[in-house]
């Protein structure tokens, strides 16, 4: 099992996931320097490895690459670049405000 080397942060961030032609509302879950899972609204075809793009309020636009998608849920890394490192070091700066779990019965 791969070691994740990033510390991961619980967020509530609504997002729209875009591959090839078709779109789906997603709320990110856990998000970390070099990548973020989402919970996607409604099924849509994807598979690992194609690229996505993924456009929110407190985000802007990113590129990923599929890396996992299960049950609703997608694992994404994004492609690094300059801009994708400032966009997620300004939403930890300004936005971010760490969640608490909900509890379940």
């Amino acid at each position: 099992m791969p070691v994740r080397t990033n510390d991961r942060s619980k967020v509530r961030i609504f997002a729209t996931v875009k591959v090839m032609h078709e779109k789906s509302r997603a709320r990110v879950v856990d998000l970390s320097p070099t990548g973020m899972a989402l919970d996607i609204e409604k099924p849509i075809r994807i598979m690992p490895g194609q690229i996505v793009t993924i456009e929110s309020e407190e985000l802007g636009q990113l590129t990923g690459t599929v890396r996992w998608y299960n049950n609703g849920r997608l694992g994404i890394q994004y492609k690094l670049n300059t801009n994708a490192l400032a966009q997620i070091s300004s939403y930890f700066r300004f936005f971010h405000e760490e969640v608490k779990p909900v509890m379940r019965r």
